[in-house]
């Protein structure tokens, strides 16, 4: 029985493993090619919000009884034209989620600094405004080299992100492994 679950474990370990390596070449693609990243998360962000409309008028309709049904019905057709003009007009999309990405930093990053000047007292409040005023950069940057921008910048993050996501995948598996190993060497 125990050998069946150290195959199985042995398994979970190699096929995370794998994912991280993959999430890693995949990373790597995507910040090599930006701009077909960036169509990618835009055309796939749209047919999230497709999908969730679809849901909302499912869910709109099944609990017509209990009162907002005009607004359930409202809020799944915003879900639903918001994501099909995303998707019809892909380009006019990615402007759009680089603006709002670029709001998005510069209201985070202000709100940093508030909250790292209300925790100044405390011990270590320096890494909360050491984060505002990178967040604040990141969100001017996006601002001042707006449109240029626009075509390979969100495609350029999601690859970041999927990068360090399978890196730390293979970090948590080889570190599985390890100690995987090291308890079967002490049982054994």
């Amino acid at each position: 029985m125990t050998t069946n679950v150290s195959g199985d474990v042995k398994k979970n370990i190699n096929r995370s493993l794998i994912i991280g390596v993959l999430l890693i070449v995949l990373g790597i693609v995507a910040i090599a090619l930006p701009s077909v990243s960036t169509i990618f998360a835009e055309t796939w962000f749209a047919l999230i919000l497709i999908s969730s409309g679809f849901a909302k008028l499912v869910y709109a309709t099944e609990t017509r009884d209990r009162g907002g049904f005009v607004w359930k019905l409202l809020l799944s057709g915003l879900y639903i034209a918001t994501g099909i003009m995303l998707f019809v007009y892909p380009l006019n999309g990615i402007l759009t989620l680089t603006l709002l990405l670029g709001s998005f930093l510069l209201t985070e990053g202000v709100f940093e600094l508030i909250l790292a000047f209300r925790l100044r007292p405390q011990q270590n409040w320096t890494w909360v405004l050491g984060n505002g005023i990178i967040t604040l950069i990141l969100g001017a940057m996006i601002w001042f080299q707006f449109p240029f921008n626009a075509p390979w910048l969100i495609g350029t993050l999601v690859g970041v992100s999927i990068l360090f996501t399978g890196i730390s995948r293979v970090g948590l598996s080889l570190n599985a492994r390890s100690a995987f190993n090291q308890s079967e060497a002490t049982s054994a």
